[in-house]
């Protein structure tokens, strides 16, 4: 027997996996035919933030009469931001690579294929080695999904993979389908830069699966920078045009089209495992994903999956966290990570983050609630910040007072949220959040004004 442990993906859940096991004690391997670190590190989350970074300060440069800043001449090196934006990339990469080295993890470069139960080919080039193990585990992630469009292979036509990784030149225009998450940070990227953005998103609002008032807030805030929101839009075909890529899209059944010098199709990410199980090795799933049990075992003993191929859950902390505990089980030890409360941060300007239930779908289980406000136009940091509208918002159940959720939309709203995390794993009320003395100035001064609100209307 090779190993104890083969994880065949190096992504944020299968590296995180792998270091656990190691460190308790198990012999591991992973395997891994691209850079370590997965999606989020090459091309996804950290990129994509490194990108906004860039951007941001950009904006604020061009917009700084109102604090008495200005500068003559300056101008973006899309080239340099994007070679940044690699660096950082590798640097992080090439430290996951130390850290199996400490932790005596061996990197097996190449493309996994689980060949049988307990064995695993790993294939670089022309040659496979084949490899023994007691356990397998899948983490091998997701791949941008593409529609069936007519056209969305021609030149110009990106998904956030490509739009990320190949290029690096500052478009004058871009048309966006999809405003969820990955839409909704280029918007603001390409935005920022001063390209003009069209979005189309074919349900009711942007980010359709959080807080309305969130949605709205954004919308209105998108719209004052001249980004042009389709939405209940459905998109027909991409062609070429006169003012080129032309996008054509059925709106309440009136005809639309939006034309740009780019179009990313950012419609969301499909887990991927092509090519992973050897025939008639097939693990059971549920069309899409692969099935797993509550210990992360698929219907093949002895080979387990997390993260984004597996779950409907697709971000990048939980993939970790699945990873942990998976190690964990795998060991004998307790978990205690409450898999329920997963944040979920957008890093748009600004800054979007959730947890927990809304009031809606609280309301949708029958749960009576009570919601606390505050909006932030007072908030002395926003006001030095010169922050757009920000708010954050408190849902509590109306007869434990127990917080149930939150969302926040303001300046490090991402770096927050934990405060709610950690109320609603441990069951605390929102009495207990005020136990808390919040700093003055901050942004999170303003939590406790919310948490006050929401406790005035106990008693209504």
């Amino acid at each position: 027997m090779d190993y104890q442990l083969i994880v065949i993906g190096a992504g944020p859940g299968g590296y995180v996996a792998a270091l656990r096991a190691a460190k308790l004690g198990l012999k591991v391997a992973v395997v891994e035919n691209r850079e370590p670190g997965g999606t989020c590190l090459n091309r996804g989350c950290v990129p994509t933030k490194t990108l906004l970074h860039s951007s941001r300060i950009y904006s604020d440069v061009l917009r700084g009469e109102n604090i008495g800043i200005t500068a003559d001449g300056v101008k973006i090196d899309i080239a340099a931001v994007f070679a940044r934006k690699r660096s950082i990339c590798e640097k992080l990469s090439a430290g996951i690579e130390t850290m199996f080295k400490s932790a005596k993890v061996d990197l097996l470069r190449g493309t996994g294929k689980i060949s049988a139960p307990g064995e695993v080919e790993v294939v670089s080039g022309e040659k496979g080695l084949k490899y023994t193990c007691e356990n397998i585990l899948v983490a091998t992630g997701s791949v941008p999904a593409k529609p069936p469009i007519p056209g969305l292979d021609l030149p110009g036509v990106y998904t956030s993979d490509e739009l990320l990784e190949g290029s690096d030149r500052l478009f004058k225009s871009i048309v966006i389908i999809g405003g969820g998450v990955i839409g909704v940070e280029f918007a603001n990227f390409y935005n920022d830069l001063g390209c003009d953005v069209t979005v189309i998103e074919g349900m009711d609002r942007l980010l359709p699966v959080m807080d309305k008032e969130l949605s709205q807030n954004l919308s209105m805030i998108f719209k004052k920078r001249g980004i042009k929101i389709y939405v209940n839009s459905t998109v027909e075909c991409i062609e070429k045009g006169p003012q080129g890529i032309s996008v054509k899209f059925k709106s309440k059944d009136v005809q639309g089209e939006a034309a740009g010098e780019a179009v990313l199709c950012a419609i969301g990410r499909k887990p991927f495992f092509d090519g992973l199980f050897a025939d008639k090795l097939t693990p059971e799933t549920d069309g899409n994903r692969i099935k797993v049990d509550e210990n992360y075992q698929t219907s093949i003993p002895g080979i387990f999956a997390i993260g984004d191929v597996s779950s409907k859950i697709q971000l990048a902390h939980y993939a970790s966290a699945q990873g942990t505990a998976f190690a964990d089980m795998l060991c004998g030890r307790r978990n205690d990570t409450d898999m329920n409360v997963v944040p979920s941060c957008i890093y748009c300007r600004p800054e979007i983050a959730s947890v927990g239930m809304t009031e809606a779908q609280c309301k949708d289980a029958d749960i009576p609630v009570k919601t606390g406000k505050a909006t932030m136009f007072g908030n002395a940091k926003t006001v030095i910040a010169n922050g757009d509208r920000a708010f954050m918002k408190v849902v509590a159940h109306a007869n434990t007072h127990k917080v149930l959720g939150a969302q926040f939309m303001c300046e490090n709203a991402t770096d927050m949220i934990s405060q709610i995390s950690e109320a609603v794993a441990n069951g605390m009320t929102a009495e207990q959040l005020m136990y808390a003395m919040r700093p003055h100035p901050t942004f999170e001064e303003s939590l406790s004004d919310a948490l006050t609100d929401l406790i005035s209307k106990f008693s209504g």
